[in-house]
């Protein structure tokens, strides 16, 4: 060792913190092109929330879980996120945010990823299909720091659900 005192966990967010604001800064962008492209802030917290649960990160989900509620997503929509497929609770906005989101971070066969990438493109517009796409990359990259630096996750309340958003 160096002299310095180790830690348990290696924040890497806070190790290199230029490539950390950088990652931030991806993710201001897709902010934009997700405002540019009109896609409704409760679909893509829907989708952040989704891709959490795949990839087990309690951090980010301790995280979109509220933004999703004062986004407007339901108590309802969070609570059956997980098994979306079968439930009505969702717009067909929310449903191919959620398809394109999980397509992303569990990258399956070629030809199912081309068939969603095609639907939400005629749905909903190659601007949406490219934000939200970038999106989903952008935070499986998060998912991955939050993960690998064992991020806490202290207990808090959540936000009331607000009802309908964008």
């Amino acid at each position: 060792m160096s002299g310095t005192e180790q830690h348990e966990n290696l924040f890497i967010d806070r190790q290199d913190q230029a490539i950390f604001k950088a990652l931030n800064a991806v993710s201001l962008r897709v902010g934009e092109a997700i405002d540019a492209a009109e896609v409704s802030r409760i679909a893509l917290e829907l989708m952040y929330v989704r891709i959490s649960q795949i990839n087990g990160c309690v951090f980010c989900l301790d995280r979109h879980v509220p933004k999703a509620l004062q986004a407007g997503a339901t108590h309802q929509q969070l609570a059956v996120v997980a098994a979306w497929r079968d439930s009505s609770a969702f717009t067909t906005e929310e449903r191919l945010a959620l398809e394109l989101g999980e397509v992303v971070t569990e990258l399956p066969d070629p030809e199912f990823r081309k068939e969603i990438v095609a639907t939400v493109r005629a749905e909903l517009g190659d601007p949406a299909a490219s934000a939200l796409t970038w999106a989903a990359i952008n935070m499986n990259a998060f998912n991955r720091v939050s993960i690998l630096s064992h991020h806490p996750v202290t207990p808090h309340k959540y936000p009331t659900e607000t009802g309908p958003g964008k």
